[in-house]
């Protein structure tokens, strides 16, 4: 004989919960980890902003860990994290800190027209 499974309203506000807690940790964890934890010499240089000789310089310098994997260059994602920390300056004490929002200094890409001939 079959058994009926009654779902309560009770039932469906502790599966709610779970599910958004679990949702929640998941994309918080997200939020601080990155896609890939190495980066190669053009996403490091894209993502700080650098020339091609400055990054060179970090190597050199000892500043910016890094592997080298035949002719290929990859960086620690963790490893720039603590060198941009271990070289950040304080600002003295009455220094303006006001900055404009990010979505003005890092405006979104987008894909440039197509010329019709």
């Amino acid at each position: 004989m079959a058994t009926t499974n009654i779902v309560t309203v009770e039932d469906l506000e502790a599966f709610k919960h779970s599910l958004v807690e679990t949702l929640v940790n998941v994309l918080s964890e997200r939020a601080t980890t990155p896609a890939r934890r190495w980066l190669k010499s053009h996403e490091v240089r894209r993502l700080l902003t650098l020339s091609p000789n400055t990054l060179q310089a970090l190597r050199e310098n000892g500043l910016l860990p890094f592997t080298k994997i035949g002719g290929v260059i990859y960086y620690d994602y963790d490893d720039i994290r603590k060198m941009l920390e271990e070289n950040k300056t304080r600002l003295p004490p009455g220094t303006a800190t006001s900055l404009p929002p990010l979505s003005e200094v890092f405006e979104e890409e987008r894909p440039k027209a197509r010329k019709r001939s």
